[in-house]
């Protein structure tokens, strides 16, 4: 087999083991309440979010095609470390050792230098410390909460969330967008007035 075809091997084979991505379910809902958000469902809105938002960015001078990258590949690991609630604080504790050993394995499949870039760009998502990054994950906070706000607060009820959790957990967003921080810090407003949402744990 020619050096050609055996990348393109490797190149097919990633993206076989990435159609799994539509199998890891968030607890997320659809705006529409009928079931819950898969990771590529949530990688495809947060890429098109990207494109019509780039302009509510902090910085100014931001490399939309790096933001794009990051919000493709960012939960591709969630393929077999699985998806960690935002508010789950057990869950949390290993969370970064399971997607390291995740990474490894799943860049691993593309040849080295798409290997090497796929890892980047997933560790710059990770370190937030990029304009870019602080973008994406800013994106990746405000997604969740907008399906909230719009399905009456179905997975915040769920799971008990109030009003002060979710500042708390997500008020990072302001790093990337003050514009989408304020807008978010609304909706949390409106559905603590309506009911989606508690105004404090154990009270409200």
């Amino acid at each position: 087999m020619d050096d050609s075809l055996t990348r393109l091997t490797q190149q097919v084979e990633f993206i076989v083991e990435i159609d799994k991505l539509k199998h890891v379910y968030r607890r997320t809902w659809l705006m529409d309440a009928s079931r819950r958000e898969n990771d590529a469902e949530h990688s495809w809105h947060l890429a098109v979010m990207a494109i019509l938002l780039a302009e509510h960015a902090r910085s100014p001078q931001l490399d939309l095609l790096a933001v794009l990258k990051m919000v493709l590949i960012h939960d591709l690991v969630e393929i077999d470390a699985g998806d960690t609630f935002v508010y789950d604080d057990a869950g949390a504790a290993d969370k970064a050792q399971r997607e390291q050993a995740a990474a490894d394995r799943l860049f691993r499949l593309l040849p080295e230098d798409q290997a090497a870039e796929f890892r980047a760009i997933w560790e710059e998502f990770e370190a937030r410390q990029s304009p870019e990054a602080r973008f994406a994950a800013a994106l990746d906070r405000f997604q969740p909460m907008l399906h909230n706000y719009r399905t009456a607060g179905r997975a915040w009820r769920e799971h008990g969330i109030t009003a002060d959790q979710v500042l708390a957990r997500n008020q990072s967003m302001a790093d990337g967008s003050p514009t989408l921080w304020q807008y978010a810090r609304q909706m949390v407003a409106d559905a603590v007035a309506k009911g989606y949402l508690g105004s404090v744990r154990n009270g409200g």
